[in-house]
């Protein structure tokens, strides 16, 4: 199983990343910069972590979305290839078009950093299947920008179609519906704005995101997406 940690300037989650990633999926997963055009061989999940790309010049995300190795993350998802984007993440796949909506301005225009509640809506997706239905997790945030908006028909769209894998509950930030993660259609893109990769250990106060990870060890991952 090979995994991919992309680094833009100004990722600050990026060492947690490769940490979980290492420690749950592949001891041999390795960054990737922002400016290499391609990923590594075989590379089966690419992993968008948290921070504040580029300062958030624009916008969250804006101009990372349009970095070089953005077009190697775009093909390897149009493959199948798994990508996980969080916090920061989940905005550079809402700004490059890889899921819908976008995220705005905390509701109270405050950071929040701290410990949320989620529930777990879909456990038939590639990154829930470790939990069960209406499971209730434990994952930290710290944003201020994750309030997620989409206009009625897209939103209708993801409720119709099943695309919310988790809600907050006791949202901290204002986003529609209480969304706090989304799937892409196809279902290998899963954007969200809390971070599992810091509830993966009992140390860290929380081992609720571990799941996310476990499901996608149960994929069988290599079957499908790779960059070969």
């Amino acid at each position: 199983m090979k995994v991919a940690v992309i680094q833009f300037p100004g990722s600050n989650c990026d060492a947690d990343a490769l940490h979980a990633a290492r420690l749950t999926l592949d001891p041999d997963a390795q960054f990737v910069w922002h400016a290499e055009e391609g990923l590594p061989k075989d590379t089966e999940l690419v992993f968008l972590p948290g921070g504040f790309s580029y300062g958030d010049h624009l916008r969250s995300g804006a101009i990372a979305a349009r970095s070089p190795i953005m077009r190697a993350v775009k093909a390897h998802a149009a493959r199948g290839g798994f990508v996980l984007g969080v916090c920061n993440g989940f905005q550079v796949l809402t700004e490059s078009g890889l899921l819908p909506g976008a995220l705005s301005r905390n509701e109270g225009l405050h950071f929040q950093c701290r410990t949320v509640t989620l529930k777990v809506e879909r456990t038939d997706t590639a990154f829930s299947s470790a939990y069960t239905e209406g499971q209730t997790l434990n994952i930290p945030i710290a944003h201020g920008e994750g309030n997620y908006y989409a206009d009625p028909k897209t939103m209708n769209e993801l409720e119709s179609s099943g695309q919310v894998v988790f809600r907050y509950d006791g949202n901290p930030n204002g986003s529609l519906n209480d969304i706090a993660g989304i799937v892409s259609k196809r279902g290998n893109v899963l954007g969200m704005m809390p971070h599992p990769e810091r509830a993966i250990e009992l140390l860290l106060g929380s081992e609720d995101g571990r799941g996310l990870f476990e499901s996608l060890n149960n994929q069988g991952l290599g079957k499908v997406g790779v960059n070969k």
